[in-house]
Order: structure tokens, then sequence, then C-alpha cells
């Protein structure tokens, strides 16, 4: 049911100060947007045939700021590509897997999205991702 990473994400106080690291290291961020959904200005970085997504909090009761101010800046989540979003979430509920998105919801790059509650997925925060069709 997974196809590949589609990206990992990082949760960030500034893009700009964030997107400095990889600019020395050569490295542009492609593509910038804001997610309404999840309230939050991202921007993309490829590194090899990685994805990088940093992630902005635009407001204090974003999910993104709470985990920054939990934990600090730093690696926030795993996005796996998969065929369905609404297929993979039925098969984890019909497993028990505790999930945070009953449905999913817009992300960025038009793709549609849910995520897993990390205490279903080794205390990772898991992200689910298709194309929009």
């Amino acid at each position: 049911m997974l196809n590949k990473i589609d990206h990992i994400g990082v949760a960030v106080k500034s893009l700009e100060e964030s997107t400095k690291f990889y600019k020395m290291m050569g490295v542009e961020p492609y593509h910038f947007e804001e997610v309404e959904s999840q309230k939050v200005k991202v921007a993309f970085i490829k590194v090899g045939d990685t994805n990088i997504e940093l992630l902005e909090p635009t407001s204090d009761d974003s999910p993104v700021a709470k985990f920054i101010e939990k934990k600090g800046e730093g690696i926030h989540h795993i996005c796996y590509d998969v065929a369905s979003v609404p297929e993979a979430l039925s098969t984890l509920k019909d497993e028990g897997l505790r999930l945070i998105d009953e449905e999913p919801k817009p992300g960025a790059h038009g793709k549609m999205v849910a995520f897993v509650h990390p205490k279903s997925v080794c205390g990772v925060l898991t992200e689910l991702s298709q194309d929009a069709h």
C-alpha cells in the first residue's frame, strides 16, 4: 500500500531562517505554499530523490506551533505516498490503529492527506498522501 516516501516534514519557527542552511549547501527551495487546513506555510526542498518539507506555523493554535512549543524545532512527520488515502485509512482503522484524521483533507501541492497518530506508528507522526484526482 505504501508506494514511496513522499517527504520528511520538519517543524521550524521561520522558513526564512531555516532555508539559509540549505542555500549555503547549494540547494534552493523549489515550492512555497500556505496550507490553510494545517495552519502552516511550507517550503519544499529537494535533496537527491528526497523531499524535505519545512513547516512554519501561521497561528499559535497550529498543530506545528504546539509541536514546536512542546518539543522545539525538528523532524515533525514522515509522509508516505499511497494510491488511495481513504482505502489506507479504512484498512488502518479496521486494524485498530489510532487515526488523527478519519477523512482526507487538502494538503500541499493540491494533494489529499491524512495523519495517523504516532502512538500507532512506533512514535512517528505519519502522513498519508495521494495526488488529487
